[in-house]
């Protein structure tokens, strides 16, 4: 019986200390996260140390500025269309409610912009980009829709409240490589 008991104990001690450990990592990990959403004000304001020059010499490379004639002007634009990409990506990546996927129309979105801004350095830069964005809603909006729609039907039928069925339809990966796999 001893040996019983101290085997569990021994379990039991294992166990609490890679609960510890998972606990541990998600606290770096949200402390990362919160750090870097505090951050973006100072991130966006980067764009003030790059020179008011056409052409600008980073450890990347020569920048030449065609359309803004100012170096400083495109790190702005950029800076401006970065940020919120990122605050999508973090939001996308941490939401647990069962409509994230609608992200992902914002998300291509600013991505494309992104783009456009550094490599064509563009006149009329945000002028198309609906065009762009339809292919990426036509797949997302029916699916939203799609999901909804068995939601509502599954509380037609049961006595499930809206969370119950969030959390039914909720998908769990264990990490963000998980999360990023689950897409391709």
């Amino acid at each position: 019986m001893d040996n019983l008991q101290h085997k569990l104990t021994k379990e039991n001690l294992k166990f609490r200390q890679q609960d510890k450990k998972s606990y541990n990592k998600k606290i770096l990990i949200g402390s990362l996260v919160a750090t870097l959403v505090a951050a973006t004000p100072f991130l966006f304001y980067l764009y003030e140390f790059v020179p008011d020059t056409q052409e600008w010499d980073t450890i990347f490379g020569k920048y030449k500025s065609i359309e803004y004639e100012s170096a400083n002007v495109a790190m702005w634009v950029f800076a401006m269309k970065v940020i919120p990409l990122l605050l999508s990506l973090i939001w996308f990546f941490t939401c647990r409610h069962w409509w994230y996927h609608a992200l992902l129309v914002p998300i291509t979105m600013f991505t494309y912009q992104c783009v456009v801004s550094l490599n064509f350095d563009a006149r009329y830069l945000d002028v198309a980009d609906i065009v762009w964005l339809l292919p990426i809603m036509a797949i997302v909006f029916p699916s939203i829709y799609l999901i909804r729609a068995k939601m509502f039907n599954k509380i037609n039928d049961a006595d499930k409240t809206l969370e119950e069925l969030e959390e039914e339809f909720m998908i769990k990966p264990k990490g963000m490589w998980d999360k990023v796999k689950q897409y391709f």
